[in-house]
């Protein structure tokens, strides 16, 4: 428990580098009643360590930087990386040029030397290599001379790796393989390996999948005893022996997914109440009724913490035969569930909240595209009852939204892209992804009954995997106001949330838009899986968790079973099985998994989107730049959905300085300029999808810009007083 309770004082302090009293902390923790002893102990081993600082008044800081660091290695695609500190300082990560990298691969513990520290960034660069995260990576097989060489992908190796015993009867120049380093690389001699899986072409999407699977550890197979126990549950499922739930198989229940979906989880009813308010159903699939806690498939899906959803290919939480089946919403199918009943005024403010384990047979599937249609107008041949159904959900969903909206909600969207591939599996295309409103009516409902679940534990004091988002520093958000200002955009210098909300919908439609929404998203922290009572913050909800998604989440899971443990009137049960450290560990596990989740994705999307613009080099498009540093500047291309890069060099025959005050590039001899959110025509130069990099140049020459700012006002030196002259001493 100690442990855990350290990992979380540590985090707290270091979202803003705000010191906080001792009474601070434990509130903003949740720590009460028999925790508190454990808080202390916990806050007094920090303080032996070195890793706080317990001063006058109770307050607790972290220690200054010093100048060795010692933490985790993440590479960056274009060749330099970054040092996450293991103890955790007010001054953030330390960026590693590429020349500072040495052997380090991401995932390494390493220990950095800080060689320049400044107000916004310390650098420096690797000297020594702790612990190895890997013993493996996916690279280009390449010929050179007479040597083979893997150059690894993503930049996670800075130098190719030497090939022994290369069987050219298995390989060729260009293959996708997968490698055991047998020596890492030094400064002074390369490092080795031997390939233990060809995985094929690059650019073909059974490849580049495998790649991505490979470099992410993740896997699409499960134990041999949890595929026998699904086996089990779905032979011994018998939906009309439900005698224990309640029976709504006749009442108007709905699923609205995606077209390609097969695990529904998730259904909709709606009626109206003699007040003129409405009583909102959400049913979710039962999983914790298949899936006991400590069985087989309870550990592969702890293991594996949630789904992965990759272009073209799922790798679930759990096996098919009960995501894709006894699990699954189908239409006119009896299936088990957990239902959230919601009883909603006319202005959509909940009066009151009821839970049940239920049996629904669902009378419609639609997809979002299809329920849009419908009402726009386009029902096609959908039943009178269910479009009756759909437009009462607009209407609810739009009155729940506005009410969220005034407590502080912040919306942000930003440009999704779908890759668009054939039957074979061949990439033909991207396009952006739907974002109709039946996506907003879903994203309310579901908010509603996680916020409603979460109230629920939170007021029996069970302890339960909560949804947490922390609130930004004081820090962070002093930047992104400074940041705006250069946009020309006015917000507080310590904008509130409504500030926030407000600037969001100002920019939503303008050429501003993808790069605020970007910087604002940038100064939030990311929401992680935790019981720690810290809330939500971009949903302005003080009491949240995942309720909605058993069958592609472990954290809903969890969750089922706490409610189950209410429904059975044991509420100690739920207490005994899950205590607040073992929570922890599974919250960062599970965090953990996420964040692979969503990097493979967007790894995947990305490698095979850059394939596609290969066929584009030497071809002018426009975008708009959306970050820039002393390097040169990242530009977002809209019709791909892609961000490319403008080195310095080639931004024109000038002398080009980084001016981190206004955010911009400036040519020193000609006056032209480069700004943050400023539209771009650019021509692709070129394009290396094994390292996720798209060089891009500007396609006219770029025009000297009249500064929107200020002029930096420089204060007047006060002239000294005048000392009034004294007699020497003799």
């Amino acid at each position: 428990m100690h442990d855990t309770l350290k990992s979380h004082i540590l985090h707290l302090l270091q979202k803003d580098g705000t010191p906080r009293q001792v009474i601070h902390l434990q509130d903003e923790l949740g720590v009460g009643g028999h925790l508190r002893t454990a808080f202390r102990e916990a806050l007094e081993a920090l303080s032996d360590e070195g890793q706080v600082i317990v001063g006058p008044r109770n307050l607790v800081r972290l220690p200054h930087a010093s100048n060795e660091v010692t933490g985790v290695f993440r590479a960056h695609a274009r060749g330099c990386g970054f040092v996450t500190p293991q103890q955790l300082t007010s001054d953030g990560d330390v960026f590693i040029p590429a020349k500072g990298i040495g052997s380090a691969m991401t995932g390494d513990r390493v220990v950095a030397k800080v060689t320049r520290s400044g107000p916004d960034r310390r650098t420096g660069k690797v000297i020594k290599v702790l612990d190895r995260a890997r013993s493996d990576v996916v690279g280009t097989l390449r010929q050179e001379q007479n040597r083979w060489l893997v150059r690894p992908d993503g930049g996670d190796f800075a130098r190719p790796i030497e090939l022994e015993n290369v069987d050219i009867r298995r390989v060729r120049h260009g293959d996708k393989v997968a490698v055991r380093i047998r020596t890492y690389p030094s400064r002074s001699r390369p490092g080795s390996g031997v390939i233990v899986s060809v995985l094929g072409r690059p650019g073909r999407h059974d490849t580049e999948i495998a790649a991505v699977m490979r470099r992410h550890r993740l896997s699409d197979e499960f134990e041999p005893s949890a595929l026998v126990e699904a086996s089990n549950a779905r032979t011994d499922f018998d939906p009309r022996h439900a005698h224990d739930r309640r029976d709504i198989t006749d009442h108007l229940v709905i699923t609205i997914d995606p077209p390609d979906a097969k695990d529904f989880d998730d259904a909709i009813s709606l009626i109206r109440d003699k007040r003129g308010g409405w009583i909102l159903g959400v049913h979710i699939a039962d999983v914790s009724h298949f899936v006991p806690a400590g069985s087989a498939l309870d550990r592969c899906a702890r293991q594996r913490g949630n789904s992965v959803y990759l272009p073209g290919r799922t790798l679930p939480m759990l096996p098919e035969m009960l995501s894709n089946e006894i699990c699954s919403l189908q239409p006119g199918q009896r299936r088990f569930t957990k239902s959230v009943y919601l009883t909603y005024t006319k202005d959509g403010h909940v009066r009151s909240t009821r839970f049940a384990n239920t049996v629904i047979e669902s009378k419609a599937r639609l997809s979002y595209q299809q329920a849009d249609r419908a009402l726009k107008g386009d029902a096609g041949d959908l039943p009178d009852e269910v479009v009756e159904l759909l437009r009462e959900m607009e209407t609810l969903a739009r009155t729940i939204e506005k009410r969220r909206r005034r407590a502080g909600m912040l919306q942000l969207k930003m440009p999704v892209n779908e890759v668009l591939m054939d039957e074979s599996g061949r990439v033909m295309g991207v396009e952006p992804a739907d974002t109709s409103y039946p996506h907003t009516i879903i994203e309310m409902f579901m908010v509603e009954a996680n916020v409603a679940v979460a109230k629920l534990l939170d007021r029996y004091c069970v302890p339960f995997m909560r949804r947490i988002h922390p609130e930004p520093g004081k820090k962070t958000l002093r930047q992104l106001s400074q940041t705006l200002r250069l946009l020309g955009i006015t917000v507080s210098r310590q904008p509130r949330r409504s500030h926030l909300q407000a600037l969001l919908d100002q920019v939503r439609d303008t050429q501003a838009g993808l790069p605020v929404h970007l910087l604002v998203l940038r100064s939030l922290a990311k929401a992680i899986y935790a019981p720690t009572s810290a809330g939500h913050y971009a949903l302005a909800a003080s009491k949240y968790c995942h309720f909605t998604s058993p069958i592609r989440r472990y954290a809903d899971l969890l969750v089922h079973r706490a409610l189950q443990a209410y429904l059975d009137r044991d509420l100690d049960r739920a207490r005994r099985e899950y205590a607040f450290p073992d929570l922890v560990a599974i919250g960062e596990h599970i965090s953990q998994t996420e964040q692979v989740a969503e990097e493979a994705e967007q790894e995947l999307k990305t490698i095979l989107t850059l394939h596609l613009v290969q066929r584009r080099v030497g071809d002018e498009m426009n975008g708009v730049v959306t970050s820039l540093n002393a390097y040169g500047a990242a530009v977002h291309l809209p019709e791909y959905g892609v961000e490319g890069f403008i080195r310095r060099e080639v931004l024109g025959p000038d002398h080009w300085r980084f001016d981190e005050r206004s955010q911009c590039l400036l040519g020193r001899h000609t006056g032209a300029m480069l700004r943050l959110a400023q539209p771009l025509r650019v021509r692709i130069v070129e394009v290396h999808p094994a390292a996720r990099q798209l060089d891009l140049a500007p396609a006219l020459e770029l025009i000297k810009t009249v500064s929107l700012l200020p002029p930096k006002k420089t204060p007047k030196r006060k002239r000294p007083a005048k000392r009034p002259r004294t007699q020497k001493k003799r």
